[in-house]
């Protein structure tokens, strides 16, 4: 169980201004997650073994093998303005 005297004192060393309600309000939430703690740490977890995941995992990536794609040329085919060999864009700092 929180007191009101350590939540205000926890305030204090953190430099938090807290009203009345707030200090009521940790003091509640901080008691109830206090209490979930100690009934987790009454588990019997002897023979468990630490986990990172619940679910195996497996790697999915793809072996990185070049394939043949578009064309340049067939793509700035389609560019308004390509310049050698690439497409020009307008400057994102160029006004209006």
């Amino acid at each position: 169980m929180i007191e009101r005297e350590q939540v205000l004192h926890v305030a204090r060393l953190s430099r938090l201004k807290l009203d009345d309600d707030e200090v009521s309000r940790l003091e509640t939430e901080l008691s109830s997650i206090l209490d979930h703690v100690d009934r987790l740490a009454e588990i019997d977890i002897e023979g468990v073994e630490p986990t990172s995941h619940v679910v195996p995992l497996e790697n999915v990536l793809r072996d990185d093998v070049a394939r043949p794609s578009l064309d340049r040329d067939v793509a700035l085919g389609q560019a308004p303005d390509p310049v050698d060999g690439a497409f020009r864009v307008p400057s994102p700092q160029a006004e209006g």
